[in-house]
């Protein structure tokens, strides 16, 4: 019978000390997991992946946000950011970069991450290659 006690001592102190350590352990993983979220908020804000840009046949056709697509003006179709969202697109290749605003999107499942007008395209200097490897940065307005 004093053996069944000590059992059942060992017992309880062992479940406390486990519900203990199962708290604890918890508690650090969720502070492990609260201070990376603030780095992958910078990290969503920086992107690199493929470019390529529209064809011709898109001229004076509605992009998603309802405006007439240009290939003269300095805009994007995407799939990771929202519409209206300012972009700078940089070329791995030769550093050139440029501005765009999203007003457009993506194929579902296309490989690509952007789709930038012929203007745009122009001055990263792809038009020859068709596709670019790119960095895409959000820009903040200040």
């Amino acid at each position: 019978m004093n053996q069944q006690n000590k059992y059942t001592s060992f017992l309880r102190n062992f479940t406390r000390t486990s519900a203990c350590t199962l708290f604890l352990c918890c508690l650090l993983q969720y502070a492990a997991q609260a201070q990376p979220k603030e780095k992958e908020t910078a990290s969503k804000r920086t992107i690199y992946g493929l470019a390529s840009y529209y064809a011709n046949k898109f001229e004076g056709r509605l992009t998603a946000n309802g405006e007439v697509f240009s290939q003269s003006k300095l805009t994007a179709a995407c799939n990771v950011f929202p519409l209206g969202t300012r972009l700078k697109v940089t070329n791995l290749r030769n550093r050139k970069s440029v501005i765009v605003r999203t007003n457009d999107r993506l194929h579902p499942n296309t490989r690509r991450i952007i789709d930038l007008t012929h203007t745009a395209a122009s001055k990263l200097g792809f038009i020859h290659a068709g596709l670019a490897r790119v960095r895409i940065e959000v820009v903040t307005d200040k």
